[in-house]
């Protein structure tokens, strides 16, 4: 009698990945790349037409490198040099360009268009068979259980079928008004500015061809503009009292006289134009249980320093890789919980950012932008004022304190929690120069800086995560392959500067390319056995209950319950 056959493991439940906006569907690549099932639903039949965010940073360019997408996405984007800053009557101020060298492998701000960003993110999930997206399906109700999340969706369809069933995870990326926020009643905390009422008109055939944003800091009408591909350009108007209330359609009329000064505008030629009060929130907690909350359903910012959207896409390069590594058994839920340990201090710092951008650049009090004029011509003159400036050292570093990251005495340990240079190297029997991340690979990375073959035999029986080993070969060596280990060299002079001084000494690297750890042959042991304690016992300082209070303005805590956080109404005929 014929033995009976080997029985099949039952499949993973999916990840449920709510809102097919950018958080979502990069969520969506980041967990599928990986080989992890996800479920992505979206309320909408399909994506937006609405082109909301228009900035991509060098972080969220080499996010998207990670999941294999960056060469779909350089066609629809401006390879950006920053921001123009100018004050009263218009003279310049500043150029925040960054650091121009493109430090995390990408150009440091990038206009685009959102539609076209969801349309080929979109397109592009047609690599994963094991994404299935459900547009037109809404998540109506979940209850959590210790092993996963039993939850209801329901389709827009006349029978208006309600499908149950079990997942792993749920990720919250639906946005300001989100239903899973909703759902586990977990309030906004924050301050919102309805006095400050902005008009946001995004047009077509504009001759602007810069590839810059401008911030014109006159106090009698501060203005942002930003161009886009193709005629695309962004305007942003601070309106006076009674021109135009949040929420209400912006009638042609002002949309045409505001633009008056840079350009003529037919009806046609309005993409979209919405009149809208900001708003500086932050969840009061990130993880709930088996659920997530990411991008604007965790964040709400004012859009001064553009990193809405690219806050979100933080928020799932440093999520979904944690989810891979507990669904395939290499870490325990406690490594979850860094999530809101790690993200939390980072998104808080750009929502406080952006409000006191808010506040300086585009004030309308005359005495301040005069002083501001004068203190940032002053810090110009001064080479330590003009690289603080022209370098946005002022926006925050994602530097992670606490969390899946060990801190040792040696040298070098500022590099431990923030993310890895990405200079281009020399790699392969042809040394060819490519990009480091191209080497390192999707998961943990160790690089050896000019250590011995017994350092890496002892590292390999320490118990460190499994990784890509990587010689890092320095002072202009030809670099090898050999044993199972990559071979690097510089192509640049940046990777020599990255490691200067860490000669005989081991870098870690997680997957989301934060530095997790800098030490030495001998202290391998110690640092698995700190990473084992972080991420399988719960060793990391427990995610703050509550977020302080953030600049004067509307104070509030914004309940579930609460009318949605913002009214976004297209005006009248305009093209979508």
């Amino acid at each position: 009698m014929p033995p009976p056959p080997a029985q099949q493991p039952t499949p993973q439940p999916p990840v449920l990945v709510v809102g097919a906006g950018p958080t979502g569907l990069t969520a969506a690549h980041l967990l599928g790349s990986r080989g992890v099932r996800v479920l992505l639903v979206e309320r909408n039949t399909t994506t937006s037409d609405d082109a909301k965010a228009i900035s991509l940073d060098d972080e969220s360019l080499r996010t998207l490198q990670q999941a294999g997408l960056d060469e779909a996405l350089y066609p629809i984007i401006v390879p950006g040099t920053g921001t123009k800053y100018f004050g009263i009557g218009g003279r310049p101020l500043v150029h925040a360009r960054g650091t121009g060298d493109q430090r995390f492998g990408h150009p440091f701000k990038n206009p685009f268009a959102q539609p076209d960003l969801e349309r080929v993110l979109c397109e592009q999930l047609r690599r994963h068979p094991n994404v299935d997206v459900r547009f037109g399906t809404r998540l109506t109700a979940l209850t959590q259980r210790p092993d996963r999340v039993r939850v209801s969706l329901s389709t827009d369809a006349e029978d208006g079928l309600v499908e149950e069933l079990d997942v792993s995870y749920v990720l919250g990326c639906d946005g300001g008004r989100s239903t899973v926020r909703e759902l586990l009643s977990i309030p906004m905390r924050g301050t919102s500015f309805p006095d400050e009422v902005w008009l946001v008109a995004d047009t077509l055939e504009d001759a602007h061809d810069q590839r810059y944003g401008m911030h014109h800091g006159d106090p009698d009408r501060p203005v942002v503009i930003v161009p886009g591909r193709g005629g695309r350009c962004r305007y942003e108007f601070r309106l006076e009292p009674g021109e135009c209330e949040a929420g209400t359609p912006p009638p042609f009329q002002l949309v045409r006289r505001l633009l008056g000064p840079y350009r003529e505008i037919t009806p046609e030629q309005v993409e979209r134009a919405v009149a809208y009060s900001f708003h500086a929130l932050l969840a009061e907690r990130l993880r709930d249980g088996r659920c997530f909350l990411l991008g604007d359903a965790a964040h709400m910012m004012p859009p001064f320093a553009g990193q809405g959207l690219n806050s979100g896409l933080r928020d799932a390069a440093n999520l979904c890789w944690k989810i891979d590594e507990v669904l395939a058994g290499r870490a325990g839920d406690a490594l979850l919980d860094t999530y809101d340990t790690e993200r939390r201090p980072h998104a808080r710092a750009v929502i406080d950012l952006s409000v006191r951008l808010g506040r300086i650049v585009m004030t309308t009090s005359r005495g301040r932008a005069l002083l501001r004029d004068l203190l940032v011509r002053g810090a110009m003159r001064t080479p330590p004022g003009r690289r603080y400036l022209t370098e946005m050292r002022y926006r925050p570093t994602t530097r992670v304190r606490s969390g899946a990251v060990v801190r040792l005495n040696g040298p070098r340990q500022s590099l431990v929690g923030t993310p890895l240079a990405q200079p281009r190297v020399l790699s392969g029997p042809h040394h060819l120069a490519t990009r480091l991340d191209d080497v390192l690979g999707p998961g943990w990375s160790l690089l050896g800086v000019g250590v011995p073959d017994s350092a890496w035999t002892a590292a390999a029986r320490s118990g460190l995560p499994d990784s890509a080993h990587v010689d890092v070969y320095l002072e202009d060596r030809a670099p090898r392959d050999r044993d199972g280990r990559v071979g690097i060299a510089d192509a640049d002079g940046r990777l020599d500067a990255l490691l200067t001084g860490l000669a005989g000494h081991f870098v870690l690297v997680r997957p989301d390319r934060l530095v997790a750890a800098v030490f030495t042959p001998d202290r391998a042991g110690h640092v698995a056995a700190e990473l084992r304690r972080l991420t399988t016992d719960g060793g990391t300082t427990a995610p703050a209950p509550a977020t302080p209070p953030a600049a004067p303005g509307s104070t509030h805590t914004l309940l579930p319950s609460d009318p949605p956080p913002a009214a976004h109404t297209q005006i009248q005929g305009v093209r979508r």
